[in-house]
Order: C-alpha cells, then sequence, then structure tokens
C-alpha cells in the first residue's frame, strides 16, 4: 500500500507543479486551488510512503515520478521542447526509479 499511494502522490507532484505554473504566480484561482490541493495530497502520500520505505528511497521515486510526469506533460503540450536527447535521459530517470523500487 506504501508503494501504491507513494507512486500517486509522486503524480500529483506533477499535477501541482503545472498548476503552479498555470497559477501565474497565484494570480489564477482554480490553477492556484489545484496546487494547494494536489500539493497537501502529495506530501501526505509522501509522508506516508515514508513510514514504511527508507527516506531515500522514498524521495528519490517521488521526485523521478513527479519530474519524468511535469517534463513528458509539458512536451506533450509543447511548453518545452521535445527532443530525442531528453527523451533518452527521462527514460534513463524511469529505469532508475523502477531500479530503487527493484532493490528495496
Amino acid at each position: 500500500m506504501a508503494w501504491i499511494l507513494l507512486i500517486l502522490s509522486g503524480m500529483l507532484e506533477a499535477v501541482w507543479a503545472t498548476a503552479l505554473d498555470a497559477s501565474k504566480g497565484f494570480r489564477k484561482l482554480w490553477p492556484s486551488v489545484t496546487f494547494v490541493a494536489a500539493y497537501i495530497a502529495s506530501m501526505a502520500g509522501l509522508a506516508y510512503g515514508m513510514t514504511q520505505i527508507p527516506v531515500g528511497t522514498a524521495y528519490a521515486v517521488w521526485v523521478g515520478i513527479g519530474a519524468v510526469l511535469t517534463a513528458a506533460w509539458a512536451m506533450a503540450t509543447r511548453k518545452d521542447r521535445a527532443t530525442v536527447l531528453r527523451v533518452v535521459l527521462l527514460i534513463g530517470l524511469i529505469a532508475c526509479v523502477v531500479g530503487l523500487k527493484a532493490v528495496s
């Protein structure tokens, strides 16, 4: 259960990061509300995950999932340029997250 919540909270990290950008410095209401809700839920999931998963592993997995999904979303919506090297590096990051789960 801790791993499932950790993965979901990593996904919520991408949601709050994207909402933070969309809020334009907290000047837009609904992206700001989305940021706060996703941030709280993401932190709660990370906190729960850390009760059963070592802190280094939990944090690295959480950040890795959030970073990959945030970057992928930015590329998919054309806010960031997609290049072969960026995609390869994101795949490498995914491999590292899977590796951390495998050795835990």
